[in-house]
């Protein structure tokens, strides 16, 4: 069963990095600020930095996602549990990978717990922690996210021609607006660094949670481990959700790609502190969507899907992460 657990947080950390590790520099590609290959490139470098210091900036998040306080001890620890989480957590959003639509780690792996939680322990599942530590945090994140971005949008503007918030899109720009000045580059390049950072330090400990618990690896093999499948996750299948994300969600320029990306690395840098855990993906992605509310652009078809995705994602996960269970227990 350890073997078990160990296989399927590694699947569910690859599919994370395939959903997920795109999310932080998806303004750069969208934008035309750069190209696709070295927008991963940057996500990947990044990301794989925020995994490694887990420890050391977020260890809050490693005890929330243990699942104690949620669950009686006894079944947050038994390693049926924690693989039928993984599993569940893993098919739910392999299924969005698959279908280009970014949805949230952090609600697969919640669902995939509270559906386990519910077959091993029934009436012992603590409804109070689970809204205070799990509900509260991933339904005001995204929301959040919007209203920053509203409101630091037209201070944005204020600084004019520093930020460019209002240069034309780059990809139907005239050629000699097309050249985004080198300072805006480099705070953009940093902005989007900052998410890819920010999401590696929010959701690895969420993985590397099930390990730890299970005992299934040391801490820093595990790490290690979690951080690298994650990595190539994104390497090797992060294509079609970074088309969602770059180029189907609002038409944006450099400076207001700056500006959802400060917004979202502000609000997961900060969850991660505290041990609250947000969705990247919901305060990422509600980043856009405020853009695009502000200008105009916003795809109303696209994100209409994309609500539907994240509506469904916990209690598909939740309904993988029982059957799991049940499978596993038999």
């Amino acid at each position: 069963m350890i073997g078990i657990v160990l296989c399927a947080v590694l699947c569910l950390a690859y599919v994370n990095g395939a959903n997920d590790n795109f999310k932080g520099v998806a303004t750069l590609y969208g934008s035309g600020t750069t190209s696709y290959r070295k927008a991963l490139g940057w996500a990947t470098v990044t990301t794989l930095c925020g995994s490694l210091l887990t420890l050391v900036l977020a260890a809050g998040m490693v005890k929330t996602f243990s699942a104690k306080g949620l669950v009686p001890d006894a079944i947050a620890s038994s390693p049926s549990f924690l693989a039928a989480a993984a599993l569940g957590g893993m098919a739910t959003v392999l299924f969005a990978t698959l279908v280009g639509l970014p949805v949230s780690t952090t609600h697969a792996l919640t669902g995939a717990l509270i559906g386990a939680g519910f077959v091993a322990a029934s009436q012992a599942v603590n409804l109070r922690v689970l809204g205070k530590n799990f509900f509260l945090p991933l339904l005001i994140s995204p929301l959040l996210s919007m209203t920053l971005c509203l409101v630091l949008y037209p201070l944005g503007r204020c600084l004019g021609r520093f930020f460019a918030i209002d240069r034309p899109i780059l990809a139907t720009a005239a050629p000699e607006e097309a050249a985004t000045p080198s300072g805006l580059d480099v705070m953009h390049f940093l902005s989007a660094g900052a998410v890819s950072f920010a999401r590696g330090l929010n959701d690895t400990p969420k993985i590397f949670a099930l390990l730890l618990t299970a005992k299934a690896a040391g801490t820093l093999w595990g790490l290690g481990m979690v951080g690298t499948a994650m990595a190539v996750g994104g390497l090797l299948n992060a294509r079609k959700v970074a088309e969602t994300l770059s180029h189907k969600i609002t038409r944006l320029n450099a400076g207001q790609g700056l500006v959802a990306n400060l917004t979202t690395a502000i609000l997961v840098l900060g969850a991660s502190r505290l041990g609250l855990p947000v969705s990247t993906t919901h305060v990422a992605t509600g980043g856009l969507f405020g853009i695009g509310v502000v200008t105009g652009t916003a795809r109303a078809r696209t994100i209409l899907t994309i609500l539907l995705a994240w509506v469904t994602t916990l209690p598909l996960g939740a309904a993988l992460g029982a059957l799991a269970y049940l499978a596993l227990r038999g």
